[in-house]
């Protein structure tokens, strides 16, 4: 099990009257300075809490969006520096920039318990490219390091690879923590009978967890549009529907090697751009699948009975559209009343899906907040801001 140092790891004293560089990722939609989904942003709430009532002065840092190195003002954080001060309830003091003059003004007027969040740190260049002088300007701000962001924990960039080695105090925040326990359960120890459930779009995505999760999964549940490459693997006719070319001989052969763990669609809700119906087995031409069927439903269902484990990544359908939701939306009920089986999911798409579904993410034992970095946790990879963490 990967155990790193965490906040609640040492003395809380140890934080009183340090400034304390977090790492969060709070990469959220914003749609006219308005923030339109805070997941993210309360997912970070225990650690921030947690640092304030410890007297740190706590110094948040996020990259948002794509500005490529250069400032883009519907980018700026300030729209989340207000959310997150309602949140709080107490405000949360905006630096105009993550470096330089603006960022150490606002750092040195901080008290005890105080919370500052600093610019978009990708306004800058060197972010990206773990510069080592945008490194040391962060490092100029603090005292010791957090990361909670495991979202960006597969990047090398300079606030999550570069900066903690400068400090000899760097801890993963208690959100850090969480991910690390219940997806490295998933990764090195599941409890059994243990049933993996993968979605989405592409076979290529993901071929590393496929394998990993082939080699420990009693079950390996298989749906979304990747179904189909893996139905004309089979020989079955998948008509319209989505299809990865380039990894049909990577299904063949691992259908060869786990077939005998492999449940695919057998029926599906499928469309010609008019009418929507289900169909079993083959699906004709011009039609295309969207969905899976009521029968997939239930072989799902039984499928996840008496596991004590499960692991879901990836929707099981086009389930931003009502007509073709609710495979997805069954399963994730289903999930949500399985007491019997430990049940974590993880990925963007997934959290998206469970919440369209109307459902709390209180409701499973954890929801992870990555999404690539899900994935190469999962298949086996060190990633390269939990690696630079202390191990406990």
């Amino acid at each position: 099990m990967i155990r790193k140092l965490a906040i609640d790891d040492v003395d809380k004293n140890l934080f009183r009257g340090k400034r304390v560089f977090v790492r969060v990722d709070f990469n959220v939609p914003i749609r006219e300075g308005r923030v339109e989904d805070d997941y993210r942003i309360k997912k970070a709430l225990p650690t921030i809490r947690y640092l304030m009532d410890a007297g740190a002065r706590v110094i948040l840092a996020s990259h948002l969006g794509r500005p490529k190195g250069k400032r883009v003002d519907s980018l700026s954080l300030r729209p989340v520096a207000g959310h997150l001060s309602g949140l709080l309830g107490r405000e949360v003091v905006f630096a105009e920039d993550c470096i330089g003059e603006p960022a150490l003004k606002v750092v040195e007027s901080l008290g005890d318990g105080d919370v500052a969040l600093l610019e978009n740190l990708r306004f800058h260049p060197g972010e990206k490219e773990n510069d080592p002088e945008f490194v040391r300007q962060l490092g100029q701000l603090a005292d010791m390091y957090v990361n909670d962001a495991f979202g960006t924990a597969h990047r090398k960039h300079a606030s999550v690879y570069g900066l903690p080695l400068l400090f000899e105090d760097r801890f993963a925040g208690l959100l850090m923590k969480k991910e690390l326990e219940y997806l490295g359960k998933v990764r090195e120890n599941p409890a059994h009978p243990f049933v993996s459930i993968i979605g989405g779009a592409k076979v290529k995505d993901k071929i590393g967890v496929l394998e990993k999760l082939s080699s420990t999964s009693d079950r390996l549940l298989i749906g979304g549009a990747m179904a189909y490459t893996f139905l004309r693997a089979r020989g079955v006719n998948t008509g319209n529907s989505l299809l990865d070319e380039e990894s049909m001989d990577f299904a063949k052969d691992f259908l060869e090697r786990h077939g005998d763990k492999v449940v695919l669609p057998v029926d599906h809700v499928v469309s010609d751009g008019s009418t929507v119906k289900v169909v079993s087995g083959d699906i004709p031409e011009g039609f295309a699948g969207y969905d899976i069927g009521p029968s997939t439903v239930e072989l799902f269902k039984s499928g996840i009975e008496n596991s004590r484990m499960v692991f879901w990544n990836g929707p099981l359908g086009m389930f931003e559209k009502e007509e073709f939701s609710s495979g997805t939306f069954e399963i994730a009920r289903f999930l949500a009343g399985y007491r019997e089986a430990e049940r974590i999911l993880g990925g963007g798409d997934t959290v998206s899906a469970i919440h369209a579904a109307g459902i709390d993410d209180g409701e499973f034992d954890h929801v992870s907040t990555g999404g690539g970095a899900t994935l190469e946790f999962i298949s086996g990879k060190d990633l390269p801001a939990i690696s630079v963490l202390k191990d406990l």
